[in-house]
């Protein structure tokens, strides 16, 4: 049996906008949490979805499957995909990571 599992994650990068409040509040939390804000924006949204409990239900309906996409994922190309370049997000667009 190994000593460790390494679990491979897959990112996506998306552009989203916010206040100019919540990306200062953003920016302050990662500092308070010695983290980067796509770390904290990916936690902070994997932990409402999975507290939701009429999301949670949403999801197992066929209309969670029908779902009109608006989230604007950037698709990079396959030799970029392979490498995980880590840049400091901006205030004006922050990069989100999602898990896949």
């Amino acid at each position: 049996m190994p000593l460790l599992e390494v679990v491979q994650t897959h990112y996506v990068s998306a552009s989203i906008r916010l206040t100019e409040t919540t990306a200062l509040q953003l920016d302050q939390y990662a500092a308070f949490i010695h983290a980067s804000a796509d770390e904290v924006i990916d936690q902070a949204l994997a932990y409402v979805f999975s507290k939701d409990r009429d999301f949670q239900e949403f999801l197992r309906t066929p209309e969670a499957q029908r779902i009109t996409p608006t989230l604007r994922i950037r698709r990079a190309p396959a030799s970029e995909a392979a490498e995980a370049p880590s840049k400091p997000a901006s205030k004006a667009a922050v990069a989100v990571g999602a898990k896949a």
